[in-house]
Parts: C-alpha cells; sequence; structure tokens
C-alpha cells in the first residue's frame, strides 16, 4: 500500500484487531444519513402516542439538524482535498 493511500485511511484498533475505514468523508456521510434516518423514523412512531409527542418533536429537530451535517461534511471534504492537491482531488466525481 503506497504512503498516499495509508494516509488516506482510518484504522482503528480493537485489542490485536484492526478496523481499517477507507475513505471517510463517504463513511461520515453514510452513516449521518442512517441516523437522520433513525431520528424520523423515532419521532414519526412517537407522534402516534399524544404522551411521547414533544419527543417526537426533539427527534424531528436532532434529524433537521443533521440535514445541515450533510453539506458541511461535503464542504470539509473539498476544502481537506484542497489543501493537499495530489491524487485525492481526482478521486471521485460525485460528493458524498
Amino acid at each position: 500500500m503506497s504512503d498516499d493511500a495509508h494516509d488516506r485511511d482510518l484504522i482503528l484498533r480493537l485489542g490485536r484487531e484492526e478496523l481499517v475505514i477507507r475513505r471517510r468523508y463517504e463513511t461520515a456521510s453514510i452513516v449521518n444519513d442512517i441516523l437522520i434516518a433513525l431520528w424520523f423514523i423515532v419521532g414519526s412512531i412517537m407522534y402516534f402516542f399524544a404522551a411521547w409527542e414533544t419527543a417526537g418533536t426533539w427527534c424531528f429537530l436532532v434529524g433537521s439538524i443533521e440535514l445541515l451535517v450533510r453539506p458541511l461534511i461535503r464542504l470539509s471534504r473539498h476544502i481537506h482535498l484542497k489543501r493537499f492537491r495530489t491524487q485525492y482531488a481526482a478521486e471521485a466525481p460525485h460528493d458524498f
């Protein structure tokens, strides 16, 4: 593995095991999308019960705030890629 490719990887050591996460921004975007869906699903279920409506509203608010995180992840990726100006700039033609 080249040094450039190794620098892009996020390596988490769990005891003797390693979890290597490639393409950190794509992974962050996917995790964020899953969290958005979960907040809105939980909020929707809570809205079926009058006692849980306030908690459901808070879930919708958190999900809406996470919708703001999406473009922030993309912006961070663009700033990071621009700073290094290596092979990363042509890495992917789409945003995450």
